[in-house]
């Protein structure tokens, strides 16, 4: 006879599966020390959040590799990326900082696992499932409508947009909000062009499955630059989903 598991005293079924849910997604995100020592060293800085270059120096690590952990705990939603208005001032591209979402950092407090589950893989998932179930040509084209859409939306959150017309400078802020939303992007020159440069990918393994999902941040960028000012036909050059090491979009 097959023994069920046992289930904790006082947790019901569903709150049990929720709690399994709860202890995945916290293994996933943190189970390199050195991911969450950063994360600590980030909830302690509390709404001023942190640099690269202090988590780096914090913990004796080199920049980029600090920025890594830092940007994988961005994409898993643990982590926000912003400016700071008093750095947004000064001259030269401000630096990135990281800070533990609101409702993170209440859960950590009070929560049975610490953190809240994040279940955004299993939308991405039933959405590549549902992309796949049409022609591929009306899918791309859905996607990207809708990515172009929320990056119109998003570029006209930003502070001080309507200003914004110079290419450079809205791929810069373009760059910044993919990031904030997982992709660990910057912008840099390339070839007489600009690319913006995605090291992340919050679709994860789905884009694989379904490289049509990779139009939903081609349109971002395509909706965001138009909500700047900037009239451009952005084009996808490498894409992780295709086997690529970084997502590459040329504008």
């Amino acid at each position: 006879m097959v023994r069920s598991q046992p289930v904790a005293a006082g947790v019901e079924p569903e709150q049990h599966r929720e709690f399994g849910a709860d202890v995945a997604a916290i293994s996933n995100a943190f189970g390199d020390p050195t991911r969450r020592s950063a994360w600590l060293f980030a909830r302690d800085a509390a709404d001023a959040g942190v640099t690269a270059a202090e988590v780096a120096e914090h913990l004796g690590l080199h920049p980029n590799v600090a920025r890594h952990h830092l940007d994988k705990l961005a994409a898993s939603t643990y982590l926000e990326v912003f400016v700071s208005r008093s750095e947004a001032r000064v001259a030269g591209r401000p630096a990135k900082r990281y800070r533990v979402p609101v409702d993170v950092a209440a859960a950590a407090s009070a929560g049975t696992t610490g953190f809240p589950a994040r279940r955004d893989d299993l939308i991405v998932t039933l959405l590549g499932r549902a992309l796949a179930l049409l022609p591929r040509e009306q899918a791309e084209a859905m996607a990207e409508q809708v990515g172009e859409e929320h990056g119109r939306a998003l570029a006209a959150s930003m502070a001080g947009a309507d200003a914004v017309r110079d290419v450079r400078t809205a791929l810069h802020a373009v760059a910044d909000a993919l990031t904030a939303h997982g992709f660990a992007a910057h912008a840099e020159s390339r070839d007489g062009l600009i690319a913006v440069i995605a090291d992340s990918c919050p679709f994860g393994t789905t884009a694989s499955q379904h490289p049509v999902l990779c139009a939903v941040d081609r349109g971002m960028v395509r909706g965001m630059l138009a909500g700047l000012g900037v009239d451009r036909s952005p084009e996808q050059e490498q894409s992780r989903a295709r086997g690529d090491a970084t997502c590459v979009t040329l504008v």
